[in-house]
């Protein structure tokens, strides 16, 4: 557990120096969020075990340690990009790094909360998704991308050929509309009002986000809180992108798809960004044990596998005939 401390809150620590004291904590927090994790992962080359599934209170205490911190460091960005006397440069630096962290790690651990049974772990990591302007994220994921995934009932699961700027949009509406409508049915079913709509919270939750980040840094501060939100958001986007593109499930005869198996999802057995994003590249494992704690996730035998680490990948994904020419043979084989 350690391991898993120290890689996610290090750049915590990093970030929030640079949206401080500017200078050259930018370049420290860049280079802790891009050329360390590729560095780390390149030249240490091992696999890290799985851990016996079993309960991990350290896990779960990590967890809310790192929600706690990122409500803190998001406040402390958003003051430090809406300081008149910070430069272009140093700001493009901040927003980069911050928007990397809250997209890839305070994405991953609030993923790993909303899968608790706990109601208390449940909400703070569906506060996470709202603070970054994704609260829709909480039911989608949970009610539609779990259950359809790896097929086109799934909005977040990329279609083989499809550009990730294309995929985007029509992740970003689709899972919003498709939370909504499960939402929906799931209250009709319990015999509850639309007031209990949980998009009520995601909304609203919004509007306070916003209300209290230009208490914070004013007109400036709400730009910067927007702009950091929308890079978290590309960065969640990306991840799905990346961890289920071209994979499919077939149909049965009776019409319904096959169930979830470690086909359906590409894993990552990169070391440091694994531990930096709480295992999240061990995909394959969660989607079949969606409660199971993070330091219990193992990687399929012979399974999907991306060539580099999700981080890496994603960055090859912005330029999509780069990305075809590097995917689209390894899910040719897959489907065959």
């Amino acid at each position: 557990m350690l391991f898993f401390a120290i890689a996610t809150l290090l750049p915590i620590a990093a970030i929030a120096a640079a949206a401080v004291m500017g200078g050259i904590w930018v370049v420290v927090a860049l280079l802790v969020m891009t050329a360390l994790v590729a560095g780390l992962d390149h030249l240490v080359q091992r696999t890290s075990p799985a851990l016996p599934d079993q309960e991990f209170p350290a896990a779960e205490a990590l967890s809310v340690v790192l929600a706690v911190a990122h409500f803190a460091l998001l406040a402390v960005v958003i003051w430090g990009l809406s300081q008149p006397d910070v430069g272009l440069l140093a700001q493009a630096g901040i927003w980069y790094a911050a928007g990397l962290y809250f997209g890839q790690v305070s994405n991953a651990n609030a993923h790993e909360l909303i899968h608790k049974g706990g109601r208390h772990l449940h909400r703070l990591g569906m506060w996470v998704y709202i603070s970054l302007l994704f609260g829709h994220h909480t039911s989608a994921h949970v009610l539609v991308h779990h259950r359809h995934v790896a097929t086109a009932r799934d909005p977040n699961t990329a279609r083989r050929g499809e550009g990730f700027y294309r995929y985007a949009m029509r992740a970003w509406s689709g899972s919003f509309r498709a939370g909504f409508s499960a939402e929906k049915a799931r209250l009709e079913r319990v015999g509850r009002g639309a007031l209990h709509h949980p998009y009520v919270v995601y909304l609203g939750g919004a509007l306070l986000m916003l209300v209290m980040a230009a208490l914070i840094g004013g007109l400036r501060g709400v730009v910067a809180f927007v702009l950091v939100a929308a890079l978290a958001q590309v960065q969640l986007l990306l991840s799905d992108y990346v961890q289920h593109y071209g994979l499919t499930r077939d149909v049965r005869p009776d019409g319904k798809p096959e169930p979830v198996g470690d086909a359906h999802s590409w894993n990552s057995p990169h070391w440091y960004s694994s531990a930096m994003m709480l295992n999240a590249p061990r995909h394959s494992d969660h989607h079949a044990h969606p409660t199971r704690a993070f330091p219990a996730l193992t990687l399929p035998d012979g399974g999907p596998t991306l060539p580099r680490a999700i981080p890496v990948m994603a960055t090859v994904a912005l330029v999509p005939p780069l990305w075809r020419r590097v995917m689209d043979p390894r899910v040719a084989r897959w489907s065959a």
